[in-house]
């Protein structure tokens, strides 16, 4: 008994020192190459050699910690010819072994458990691996820094101290002398170089795949471009940690991208970056995944837009309405320093020459109605010029009393060369009471006072044109009431003070109108002068009258046959429809919609030559259309004597103002 302890405490020493030996082979070889390899694998070690199945030594840790600190994704197979050598090396080391029993180690762990097949029990397995673990507590002192190498020459000192000195001679040889000679320091720098080629190799597949040519700036610019998006409506749902962490990443990613135009420029922390606004951006993917936030913004922000357009339209059109129909200051100081002149000058200089040819029915009759006098002086002098017997044409124009003595001085100092004039007021007509007209009657009613001074806290007009104060003036509806104003006259030419006449309309006395009692150009080409445009044909009595398609016609130069209109009664037409819009029902303020159902079926259209329209709105008439048109109008808001008005149509109505006149001049009226 006593021997066969001995001969177990012999044993289990050898064993011990035999195994430490081939830790100080294979652990280098294990440390450079990556991979956790098996001292017992190969060829060499069979159930000859050990006297069991090396597939029953299962190994405690078989996928166990690599001792190299460096991350690998993938390992390759170590080459065949070293594994070949190594399991060679380690067969003839372990036919030794094979009688008495296994050995089953974990190379790159640090545990050793020794047991036998036939002899040995439970407490001297036990007694076995304490021992051999402080066997490797012992010899895991003498470590070096790269990696639990044991050299040849301690095996050797441990073998000779446990009286084992022929045990693995054949192993012990063989690592002394590629020691002696240098083999090992090359074995192991040769495996050194392979296994760094497979890290460089392994860690160009982990970050090659971003970093190539310029492809990380792009994913910087691209978050950046995330994060501006998401940090816009963040703050609308008190989202604030998410915005303080969004706002520190947006600035480490510019500060990252600041003087950078390609890759190399970028500062070596610049993947950590990446890494982090990934991470904040994917979070608040996850809370704010949806688009609801961002669409209920931009739906908040598209009606406030559309309130502001709306509104900036309304100031826009009241403004334009100003603009167009306020006098401006030179004007009045024109109409100031005429009246004054009118007032202060002698009185036998205040009577017009040939007014023996106001009531001859065998001439041209005009007739003006304005309070402007440059834009009368524009229509009278425009068209004398172009008439081709100046005699035979008489204007009679008629302003309100405001106006009256400028009017009348402007044509006093400035007379018409061999053409007849006559400037009248209002209030000598005094036949056009409330009592004869309507539209008297109403403009003195409250309703009209409350629709146009009401107080700026009701609600305004949805179209501000139709609140301009010009509506208040009987002057504006004295076209109307020709026949009563020109008893002895047949035939009379209306023109506007907007107009500018390039041609002689003497020809248009000697049209026929057929029986109808206004002749005028007709606008069917533009849309918005259809009769459906200016009446409610929502109102029964519109509706059952008139044609909603039906062409509507221009204001502005029209020849009325006032015998036929007196024949006809056509302002009985005029009184009765105007009573029928006593409250606006019909149609709203101005005359032409008055006009358009006072002459229905009596109009005669003349050719569109003859007058031509849109040059105080809209910016492409056609020059040639222009130069060939018998009368150009400035309808609209853009009049050539404001500012606003349109410069490239200005030069056709002021080469008729004379800019030499000294009241013109010194009122700052230029051209």
């Amino acid at each position: 008994m006593a021997a066969a302890r001995r001969w177990r405490r012999k044993c289990r020493t050898r064993n011990a020192v035999l195994a430490l030996l081939i830790a100080s082979v294979l652990a280098p070889l294990a440390l450079y190459s990556g991979a956790p390899i098996s001292p017992f694998s190969g060829p060499a070690l069979t159930r000859g050699a050990l006297g069991r199945d090396p597939s029953t030594l299962i190994s405690r840790n078989e996928a166990g910690k690599r001792l190299n600190a460096l991350p690998q994704d993938t390992f390759d197979p170590v080459p065949k010819a070293a594994s070949d050598t190594r399991a060679n090396n380690v067969g003839d080391q372990g036919t030794q072994l094979g009688q008495n029993g296994g050995v089953q180690q974990v190379v790159m762990g640090s545990n050793i458990e020794m047991s036998g097949e036939s002899s040995g029990s439970k407490d001297g397995r036990v007694r076995n691996v304490e021992e051999a673990k402080v066997s490797s507590h012992d010899t895991s002192k003498r470590k070096r820094a790269d990696g639990m190498v044991i050299t040849s020459e301690e095996g050797a000192q441990l073998t000779k101290q446990s009286g084992l000195t022929n045990v693995g001679a054949a192993g012990d040889n063989e690592v002394r002398a590629m020691h002696n000679a240098g083999d090992l320091n090359a074995h192991l720098d040769k495996n050194d170089e392979k296994s760094s080629q497979q890290i460089t190799d392994s860690t160009s597949k982990e970050s090659g795949a971003m970093i190539t040519s310029n492809k990380t700036i792009l994913v910087l610019k691209d978050q950046l471009r995330r994060a501006k998006i998401y940090i816009g409506f963040l703050p609308s749902r008190g989202n604030h940690g998410f915005v303080k962490d969004l706002r520190r990443r947006m600035r480490d990613i510019q500060q990252a991208l600041s003087g950078t135009t390609i890759d190399r420029q970028l500062p070596k922390n610049v993947h950590k970056k990446i890494r982090a606004m990934e991470s904040i951006l994917t979070k608040i993917k996850q809370v704010h995944d949806n688009c609801a936030a961002a669409i209920d913004k931009l739906q908040t922000n598209l009606h406030w837009t559309e309130n502001q357009l709306e509104a900036n339209k309304q100031e826009a059109t009241y403004a334009a309405q100003v603009a167009a129909k306020a006098l401006p200051k030179r004007l009045h100081c024109l109409a100031l320093r005429l009246t004054n002149e009118y007032y202060t000058s002698s009185s036998n200089n205040k009577h017009f020459p040939y007014q023996d040819k106001l009531e001859d029915p065998k001439l041209h009759h005009y007739a003006l109605f304005s309070d402007n006098v440059l834009a009368a002086a524009v229509v009278v002098n425009s068209t004398l010029i172009h008439a081709k017997k100046p005699a035979d044409h008489v204007f009679h124009i008629v302003t309100d009393k405001l106006n009256y003595a400028a009017m009348r001085m402007w044509f006093l100092a400035n007379p018409p060369v061999k053409a007849a004039i006559q400037v009248q007021k209002i209030e000598e007509f005094t036949w056009l009471n409330s009592s004869y007209s309507p539209v008297l009657k109403q403009l003195a009613s409250q309703f009209m006072i409350n629709y146009y001074f009401r107080t700026p806290q009701n609600k305004p007009d949805r179209n501000p044109k139709f609140r301009n104060p010009k509506y208040l003036s009987i002057l504006n509806h004295l076209r109307f009431y020709l026949p009563e104003i020109f008893p002895k006259l047949n035939k009379v030419l209306f023109v506007d003070d907007d107009i500018v006449v390039q041609q002689d309309l003497s020809p248009l006395w000697s049209v026929d109108l057929k029986g109808r009692v206004n002749a005028a150009v007709k606008t069917c080409g533009e849309v918005f002068h259809r009769f459906d445009r200016y009446l409610n044909f929502s109102n029964p009595l519109i509706a059952k009258k008139f044609d909603r398609h039906a062409c509507g016609w221009a204001y502005g130069m029209n020849m009325f046959d006032l015998s036929e209109w007196r024949r006809q009664n056509i302002t009985a037409v005029y009184h009765y429809w105007q009573e029928q819009n006593e409250h606006r029902l019909l149609w709203k303020l101005g005359t032409l919609p008055a006009g358009l159902v006072t002459f229905w079926n009596n109009t005669f259209p003349l050719d569109r030559s003859w007058h031509l329209l849109g040059l105080g709105y809209k910016r492409n008439v056609n020059p040639m259309d222009i130069e060939q048109a018998a009368v150009i109008h400035y309808n609209g808001n853009l009049k050539p004597w404001l500012e606003v008005g349109l410069p490239k149509y200005r030069s056709y109505w002021s080469k008729y103002v004379n800019f030499d006149h000294a009241f013109i001049r010194e009122c700052h009226i230029h051209p």
